[in-house]
């Protein structure tokens, strides 16, 4: 992973000091709130319903077991004994003190990490496939791309005042783990007549008008990653709506102007600016790669042998395998994906004895190193395959052992109502309702890959458009009702979810999921997923189950 040099040190830590003094001044009231709020949320700070909320940049989800640690000293000092993985592969406390965040962040700059542009009209952190490096059908790693994204965006002065906030995901893989399609800014490494170059894609979102990006440059030259996304840039900020933040997104101008118009004037921009003073040189993308060199790997040989015979020992272990496990690059490791989702436990929510855990095992198995995926939990992505049936162990005695990766129980879901101000309505009972509804994880293994999804909101923290299942929480007349949608997904073949139809009062919301799941049940054929179901019999059997 990305290693600070002193300039980077010095920079976090000057940052520290500046937001150390703003809060002194703001809390002796010599700094006015509406100048204190642009501060703040600059460095990650939000006020929320019952505290404020701080959140942690995690660069394309990658953490060392050092910062791990760091993390779960900041659970236990400053916080409630607990902290939340993101949809953006980022880290929030729910109840740090206003007067103590300097501290906190004064506390992640000794471990290389901070807040900065988490919030507010900027870029912000830059996310990625939490398989990089080791997915088996990757084209190249993706990391390094993410990495020259986010040391060019961070503290960019034209670009920390842009007319809405702004996101951008990379992947190099064949099988899209990183939701580009619904970003701001979508990069894909691709591969054409035997060069890897860039698919630039433009104008994805969710929230309150969900969009699929289009594709605004095929095939980009690699060198050209920075001045490419300059010109986008330039456009967006020179255009985009700053009159209505419902109507300021780059998803609205694209539509506004056109994928084609849009792409026009990205191209003329960029022509003032190829091969400019930001265009990447063989050297700097050499320096930049070089912090993502393949671990020190030594299998023994007879990994798959260990493997095979623990499977056939323990069932339990097996069924965790067979969810949670995938391939690997290299012969006799595999990738392992520890599910955050147990049940009566907000999904993503970790304590800090579990991120201690965690940087215990990484230690051991998994070379120092996790990451934190969109779908809130976490992944070791470098396990020897003799080591798999040990980990499984300590994973049980940690309570982390759930093998429902990509199971309904996995649901993603944003903090809702029980914390954030803006919410409508709360997720987290209504992710524990339906995972108590189905508690059977034979049941579960049959239904096979479904996604669920839950927004408190319309801001669509927990990416409800794209899930399967996707529920939202609505306001009706002081009252909280849940719209359900469905058909979403986030991967290659992105779609956007379609609303079922009026919502539903919180306690009816397991028994609609149950009749989601008979209808599919009873229509599915042969291997048929969930959504492959939906797409083949459309939504009316669905509407006709739940509604009648």
């Amino acid at each position: 992973m990305y290693i600070y040099d002193n300039y980077d040190q010095t920079m976090v830590d000057e940052r520290v000091n500046q937001y150390r003094d703003q809060t002194r001044r703001f809390l002796a009231g010599e700094l006015p709130a509406e100048e204190f709020q642009h501060l703040r949320l600059r460095n990650g700070l939000y006020i929320q319903r019952l505290a404020p909320m701080l959140r942690v940049a995690v660069p394309y989800g990658m953490l060392s077991s050092k910062q791990l640690r760091k993390l779960a000293f900041i659970c236990r000092h400053f916080d409630r004994g607990y902290a939340h993985f993101t949809t953006r592969q980022n880290v929030q406390y729910n109840w740090p003190k206003l007067e103590e965040v300097p501290d906190i962040l004064e506390a992640l700059a000794s471990v290389q990490m901070h807040a900065i542009q988490t919030s507010g009209n900027c870029i912000r952190n830059t996310t990625s496939d939490q398989y990089a490096g080791v997915a088996v059908d990757e084209i190249e790693d993706s990391r390094p791309w993410a990495e020259l994204i986010r040391q060019w965006s961070t503290f960019h002065p034209e670009y920390n005042w842009l007319p809405r906030k702004f996101k951008i995901a990379v992947t190099g893989a064949r099988e899209d783990r990183a939701a580009v399609q619904v970003h701001d800014i979508g990069v894909r490494l691709i591969e054409r007549d035997g060069e890897v170059g860039l698919q630039i894609l433009v104008g994805g979102g969710l929230g309150r008008t969900p969009v699929l990006a289009p594709v605004i440059r095929e095939f980009l030259p690699k060198q050209h990653l920075l001045t490419y996304l300059e010109a986008i840039l330039r456009v967006y900020n020179r255009y985009g709506r700053r009159d209505n933040k419902y109507k300021a997104r780059i998803k609205i101008l694209v539509r506004a102007m056109t994928p084609a118009v849009f792409a026009a004037k990205v191209e003329e921009e960029w022509l003032a600016l190829k091969d400019g003073p930001e265009t990447l040189t063989a050297a700097e993308i050499t320096r930049v790669k070089s912090f993502f060199t393949r671990p020190a790997y030594a299998p023994t040989g007879q990994g798959q042998a260990v493997l095979d015979a623990a499977l056939q020992e323990n069932f339990a272990f097996k069924a965790w395998v067979t969810r949670n496990i995938k391939a690997h690059q290299e012969a006799g490791y595999a990738i392992v994906n520890v599910a955050m989702k147990a049940t009566s436990i907000a999904p993503g929510d970790v304590t800090d004895e579990q991120l201690e855990v965690l940087a215990d095992l990484a230690e051991k198995y998994s070379f120092g190193e996790v990451r934190v995926t969109h779908e809130q939990n976490v992944t070791l992505a470098d396990v020897r395959q003799d080591d798999l049936y040990p980990l499984w162990k300590a994973l049980c005695e940690a309570e982390l052992a759930a093998p429902n990766l990509g199971l309904l129980t996995d649901i993603i879901c944003c903090p809702g109502g029980d914390y954030c101000s803006l919410a409508n309505a709360k997720s987290i009972p209504v992710a524990e309702a339906i995972q108590r509804q189905f508690d059977d994880l034979d049941y579960l293994h049959d239904l096979g890959d479904l996604d669920i999804n839950i927004s408190g909101c319309m801001n669509a923290c927990g990416h409800h458009h794209v899930g399967n299942i996707g529920i939202l929480g609505v306001d009706k007349k002081g009252a909280e009702f849940y719209q359900v949608s469905i058909g979403g997904s986030a991967n290659t073949n992105a779609a956007l979810a379609q609303i079922l139809g009026p919502s539903f009062a919180r306690a009816e919301i397991p028994g609609v999921i149950q009749q989601l799941v008979d209808v599919y049940l009873q229509r599915r054929e042969a291997d048929e997923q969930f959504v492959e179901t939906y797409n083949r019999i459309g939504i009316q059997a669905y509407k006709d189950r739940v509604y009648a």
